[in-house]
C-alpha cells in the first residue's frame, strides 16, 4: 500500500488501502466461519457454530499479531499437513464423484456460467498483489526477482487449481449422495466433514486440520490489513501494528459469531465484487512501471513516500481508477447486480468485469499520466 502512493498519489492511494482493509477484514471473518462450521460438524454439534468461529478468529487474529516472522515459520510446515488433509479427503470422498455430470443449461448459459466462474478466480487471485510484497520483507535484497515472481505465481495458481478440482469433484456428488445433501444443507464446513466419513477419528482429525488451514489462509490477511490501517495516516502509524491485529481481530470474531447466518451469504457474495478495484489498481500500477519509468529511464525516489508534495499528484490515477471501476460495473454479473455489457453473454449474463475494468484503466491512464507529468513535473 505504501508502494501505491508512487503511481496513486499521496491521497488517492488512502482510498486503496481503505478498500483492502475492508476486503482483507471480510475474508477474515468468512474463513473464521467456515473454521467454525467444521470445528462445529467434528464435534457432532456438540461445539456450536459460533464457538467454532471464535476459536477460528483467535486463532486468525493471534497469528498475525505475533507478525510476519513467526507466520513465516508457522507457513513453513503448515502446508504439510494441509496437503496429507486434502489428499485424504480426494481418496475418501472421491468414490461419490460423478464426473461425468454434465453442465445444466444451453451452451450460451454455461458458456456465460463459466465467465463468471472464471472472473472471479482471477479477480480473487490478483487480489495478492495488494497483499504479497509485505511478505517478503524478511527476504535478503538481492533475492531474485524472477525466483520471486515464479514461487509466488506458480503458489498461487497450483493451489488454487488444486482446491477449486476438488470442490467440483465434491460437487458433483451432492446431488447424488443423500448424506453430503443434508450436510449441505447445514453448512459447506458440515460437508467437507461429511465426506471424510468412513475414517472414523482420523477423518475427524482431518477435518480439524482442513478447518486450521481456514486460519492460517487468513492470518496474513489479517497482518496486513493491520499495514494498511497504519498506512492510512500519521495517526494511525503511531498505534502499534500488533495492536491493529488485535483490533481486526475483535472485528472478525464478532462479525463472524453475529453474522454466522445471515452475514456469511451477504459477504461470500460481496465480497469478489471487492475484487474488482485491484484490476484498474494493477493495470495503473504496471503502466506507470513500465510507460513512464522503464521506457523513460527514471527510477523511483524511495525517500519519498511520505512527501505528498514528491509523489505524484494522483489525478490521472484517480480518474483512470474510477472508469476502471466503471467498466467493471458494467461487465459484472453477480448476485446483486448485473450490467448491461455482460447481459449480452448467455441467457443469465457473463462476468466481464475485471477485464473491462483493465481495458478501460488501461486505455484512459497513458494520456491522463502524461497530461499530468507535463503539467506538475512528477
Amino acid at each position: 500500500m505504501v508502494l501505491g502512493r508512487f503511481f496513486m498519489g499521496h491521497w488517492p492511494a488512502k482510498l486503496a488501502c481503505l478498500l483492502n482493509v475492508i476486503m482483507q477484514t471480510g475474508w477474515g471473518f468468512i474463513c473464521a466461519i467456515i473454521a467454525g462450521q467444521m470445528l462445529s460438524a467434528v464435534n457432532g454439534g456438540s461445539m456450536t457454530i459460533a464457538v467454532g468461529c471464535i476459536v477460528g478468529a483467535l486463532g486468525i487474529g493471534l497469528l498475525a499479531t505475533f507478525g510476519i516472522a513467526a507466520l513465516h515459520i508457522y507457513e513453513r510446515y503448515a502446508w504439510i499437513p494441509q496437503l496429507i488433509a486434502l489428499f485424504t479427503l480426494i481418496g475418501s470422498s472421491g468414490r461419490s464423484w460423478d464426473t461425468s455430470l454434465a453442465s445444466i443449461g444451453d451452451s450460451r448459459t454455461i458458456n456465460a456460467n463459466r465467465c463468471c466462474f472464471f472472473t472471479i478466480q482471477i479477480s480473487i487471485l490478483i487480489g495478492y498483489s495488494a497483499i504479497s510484497s509485505d511478505f517478503y520483507v524478511y527476504c535478503p535484497v538481492r533475492t531474485s526477482r524472477k525466483l520471486t515472481f515464479l514461487t509466488t505465481w506458480l503458489g498461487l495458481w497450483t493451489s488454487t487449481a488444486f482446491v477449486n478440482l476438488v470442490g467440483i469433484g465434491i460437487a458433483t456428488g451432492v446431488s447424488s449422495n443423500a448424506a453430503w445433501t443434508e450436510a449441505y444443507s447445514i453448512s459447506s464446513g458440515a460437508l467437507l466433514a461429511a465426506c471424510y466419513e468412513g475414517l472414523g477419528g482420523f477423518g475427524s482429525f482431518c477435518a480439524v486440520i482442513l478447518a486450521l488451514g481456514a486460519i492460517q489462509n487468513n492470518a496474513p490477511a489479517t497482518y496486513v490489513a493491520a499495514l494498511s490501517i497504519q498506512t492510512l495516516g500519521t495517526y494511525a502509524r503511531k498505534v502499534p501494528r500488533w495492536a491493529w491485529s488485535l483490533f481486526l481481530m475483535v472485528i472478525e470474531l464478532v462479525c463472524s459469531v453475529a453474522g454466522r447466518n445471515s452475514l456469511f451469504n451477504i459477504f461470500e457474495d460481496f465480497l469478489p465484487i471487492m475484487t474488482y478495484w485491484v484490476c484498474p489498481w494493477l493495470t495503473i500500477a504496471v503502466e506507470e512501471h513500465l510507460l513512464f519509468h522503464v521506457l523513460r529511464g527514471v527510477t523511483f525516489d524511495w525517500t519519498a513516500w511520505e512527501d505528498s508534495k514528491r509523489l505524484p499528484v494522483g489525478a490521472a490515477a484517480l480518474v483512470a481508477w474510477l472508469v476502471g471501476w466503471a467498466g467493471a460495473i458494467i461487465g459484472m454479473a453477480q448476485v446483486w447486480y448485473t450490467g448491461p455489457v455482460a447481459l449480452t453473454i448467455g441467457g443469465t449474463g457473463g462476468d466481464i468485469g475485471a477485464w473491462l475494468s483493465i481495458a478501460f484503466a488501461g486505455v484512459v491512464y497513458p494520456p491522463l499520466r502524461y497530461i499530468e507529468i507535463r503539467r506538475f513535473g512528477r
